[in-house]
């Protein structure tokens, strides 16, 4: 029983959350139109590559949120976890949302104002912390869009937070076993010390 409430609280909170950001996605898109029009972004910011209009952003952000949360729900019950576990997870949840949130808001303001080293130097620590956290579960790629969506649109960070997934998976549940692996039998080689012959 408690179980199926805590699916209706948080598809009811999906439902408002994915309500907000549909809301500010097409107030994004009428205050471009009636600010000189809506931009269109191209392809790794090259101009001999197709441009992507943000009108695309009205359709796509509220489908991956939706798409996301639902990812998240079913994390959640597949887990089967206690009550007061699940708190916990959603307070992770919340917190990975944030951090990866002001991370795209960081990375798009370092771009937009001529610092695109300092956005590759994020990425470089990026990569490092994927070896220490989860930072390819769905709220974090959520995060990661909205935080870019004002500066770029949806559509190519889209793409590349689906990039970054793809990378932080692999180093967070194929990379980072052989590395602590290697570091553990390191350590219990050291703690034994040399074998005597």
């Amino acid at each position: 029983m408690a179980s199926i409430m805590n699916e209706k609280v948080f598809f009811k909170t999906s439902l408002y959350f994915t309500g907000i950001v549909t809301i500010g996605i097409w107030s994004l898109l009428a205050w471009n139109y009636y600010h000189g029009g809506v931009p269109s972004h191209h392809i790794l910011h090259r101009q001999d590559l197709p441009a992507i209009s943000n009108w695309w952003g009205g359709l796509l952000l509220p489908l991956l949120t939706w798409f996301l949360l639902y990812r998240i729900q079913k994390r959640l019950r597949h887990d089967n976890i206690e009550k007061s576990t699940v708190i916990n997870r959603r307070t992770n949840i919340l917190f990975r949302f944030t951090g990866a949130l002001f991370f795209g808001i960081l990375l798009s303001l370092f771009f937009n104002f001529g610092y695109p080293d300092i956005s590759g130097y994020m990425l470089i620590v990026l990569f490092l912390l994927a070896l220490f956290f989860p930072v390819y579960r769905a709220e974090c790629l959520l995060g990661f869009v909205i935080g870019m969506t004002f500066t770029f649109g949806v559509v190519l960070p889209t793409a590349v937070g689906f990039i970054l997934t793809l990378v932080g998976t692999v180093l967070y549940l194929y990379v980072r076993p052989v590395i602590l692996y290697i570091a553990s039998g390191f350590v219990r080689k050291i703690k034994t010390g040399p074998t005597n012959k």
